[in-house]
C-alpha cells in the first residue's frame, strides 16, 4: 500500500518533468516471479526513473539501499515502508542485505541491484567493473538476471552534483534485455571464479544494451575505480584480478551505492 501511494505521487511528477522512452518491457517477468534486475548507475535520480520504468511494466521494485538513507527524517520512514532493503556497510550486519535479497527473490519479488556499486566514475559514463552481488543472488536462487540500460537521468541530476536541471524536459531512455545466460554456472560450486564469470556476463549484457540506447560503441576496457583492482577489467573475459572484497559475504549485498559514493579525497554529497 505504501509503495502504491508513493508511486501515485512520484509517477505523475516524473510524467510532468520527463519524457519516457521505454523498450524491452517484454523481458520483465510477471508479478510473482522472483528476478534480479541489473542496471548501470548514472545519477542519484535514476532510482526514481528506473522504478517508474519497472512500475509501468507491472513490477514494484525493491532496491538495496545504504542504511543511512533510512535515517533521513520522514524520507527514511517512507523508504522503509516501501519495502526497500537496508545495507549496513562495513559492519557485522553487512550480509543481512544479501540474506534479505535472496529471501525476497525466493518469494517472487523484483530486486534491483546496481553491480557497479556506485554511480559510474567513467569519464564517458560507461559502466565500470561490476561487483558480485547480482551474480551471488542469482546463483543462490536460480532466478533470471535481466540486464537494463538507462540513459538521461544524468541530464536531470548530473553525477555527484546537487543542482537539478528540470527544463527543458529530459528524455529518460531505459531498455531491458533478454535474461543473461548463466545456465552453465548453475548447479556447480559457487567459487570466486564462477561469481566473477557470472558478473562479467551480467556487465557485458548491460553494456550491450547501453550501446543500443546510446547508439555508440563502449570502450574495450572498463574503467576501474577501486585501488585494489586498479587495473581495468577486460569486458567479459573474467580474467581480471579479484579483490578480497569480492570474496567476502558482505560484498554480495551490492547496492545502488554499495561501497561508497566518494572518490578518493572527496566527501559524499548526499
Amino acid at each position: 500500500m505504501a509503495y502504491r501511494v508513493v508511486a501515485g505521487i512520484v509517477k505523475p511528477t516524473l510524467l510532468a518533468i520527463t519524457r519516457q522512452r521505454w523498450s524491452g518491457g517484454e523481458h520483465i517477468p510477471p508479478v510473482g516471479t522472483g528476478v534480479v534486475i541489473a542496471a548501470n548507475h548514472i545519477s542519484h535520480a535514476d532510482p526514481l526513473t528506473f522504478a517508474h520504468f519497472l512500475w509501468d511494466n507491472g513490477r514494484a521494485t525493491r532496491f538495496l539501499a545504504k542504511e543511512s538513507l533510512f535515517r533521513i527524517p520522514v524520507a527514511g520512514k517512507i523508504i522503509a515502508r516501501c519495502g526497500q532493503i537496508p545495507v549496513y556497510r562495513r559492519t557485522g550486519d553487512a550480509a543481512v542485505a544479501y540474506r534479505d535479497a535472496v529471501q525476497a527473490v525466493k518469494t517472487g519479488e523484483c530486486i534491483v541491484i546496481y553491480p557497479e556499486g556506485t554511480i559510474t566514475r567513467d569519464p564517458q559514463m560507461w559502466p565500470m567493473g561490476g561487483k558480485t552481488g547480482a551474480a551471488r543472488v542469482a546463483l543462490e536462487t536460480g532466478c533470471d538476471v535481466i540486464p537494463v540500460a538507462q540513459w538521461g537521468a544524468h541530464e536531470m541530476l548530473p553525477p555527484y552534483k546537487k543542482r537539478v536541471r528540470l527544463f527543458p524536459r529530459k528524455v529518460i531512455n531505459i531498455r531491458a534485455g533478454a535474461p543473461v545466460d548463466l545456465a552453465d554456472l548453475r548447479g556447480v560450486p559457487v567459487t570466486t571464479a564462477v561469481m566473477r564469470e557470472a558478473t562479467d556476463r551480467i556487465m557485458a549484457a548491460v553494456v550491450a544494451e547501453l550501446e543500443i540506447v546510446r547508439g555508440e560503441t563502449a570502450p574495450e576496457k572498463r574503467f576501474e575505480m577501486q585501488p585494489e583492482r586498479a587495473e581495468t577489467v577486460n569486458g567479459g573475459s573474467g580474467a581480471a584480478e579479484v579483490s578480497k572484497s569480492d570474496e567476502a559475504p558482505e560484498s554480495a549485498a551490492t547496492t545502488p551505492d554499495e561501497a561508497s559514493d566518494e572518490a578518493p579525497g572527496e566527501k559524499e554529497d548526499r
